[in-house]
């Protein structure tokens, strides 16, 4: 038969026991996110149009994941934006590891009233066809956040394990790779960006033939219906 003594002493062993082991935790999970080396610049410029507490770039920023760029100042690297020349393709991961990726953060309804023109990106870059998994563009092809814009174009460039960093700051990150996995592994399969451009026309032909079968199959033609409603009238 134990004191009650002796239950408490028991109890705080055991509390004791938990917090080490759950500061252990911390410390290997600390040391996975550690693993993650990111060699080169990410940045952004930021135009103040988006919903701070709905931005996935000042969320990075605010995690130091992103350098934030003044609307004037250079970027030595590749640039996403919507003024882009070419497509990101393999071929650019040179100059990404050497100079540099940023990003343009603006809201996507005012695309037109902002200067992006006037950015200085000594390699403006589109990305192919990708479809969003943020919870504000969800489904809308190419309407990506800052974040999916990134990842997209490390992923593409065979920064997987960097891109797969960035999402997972977010709960939705990992909705973006399992929407996009089979058309980003393409991309990442070619070379410059004339063969990206090939390989995401022969994806939007193929995702166009399926959504065709779909609505067949879903409609079937009513014809047997037809005669009856004539009958019934």
């Amino acid at each position: 038969m134990t004191t009650l003594d002796e239950d408490v002493n028991k109890l705080n062993i055991n509390q004791e026991s938990d917090l080490s082991s759950s500061e252990a935790n911390s410390d290997e999970e600390s040391s996975e996110e550690s693993d993650v080396e990111i060699n080169f610049t990410v940045g952004m410029w930021d135009f103040n149009q988006c919903d701070p507490k709905k931005c996935s770039g000042r969320k990075l920023a605010r995690q130091n994941l992103v350098k934030c760029l003044k609307i004037k100042q250079k970027f030595p690297g590749l640039v996403l934006t919507p003024t882009g020349k070419g497509v990101v393709c393999p071929n650019d991961r040179e100059i990404i590891e050497s100079k540099g990726l940023a990003v343009v953060d603006c809201s996507w309804a005012r695309i037109d009233e902002t200067p992006v023109g006037a950015l200085k990106a000594a390699y403006p870059r589109l990305l192919p066809y990708l479809v969003a998994a943020n919870p504000i563009n969800y489904g809308k092809p190419c309407k990506l956040s800052c974040v999916e814009a990134l990842a997209a174009a490390m992923y593409i460039t065979g920064y997987k394990k960097i891109a797969e960093h960035y999402l997972d700051q977010f709960s939705w990150g990992h909705s973006f790779i399992k929407l996009n996995e089979e058309v980003l592994d393409i991309y990442a399969g070619c070379t410059d960006s004339a063969s990206v451009i090939t390989a995401q026309t022969n994806y939007i032909q193929k995702e166009q033939d399926l959504q065709a079968q779909r609505r067949v199959v879903d409609y079937p033609p009513s014809s047997s219906s037809s005669e009856t409603d004539e009958d019934n009238d």
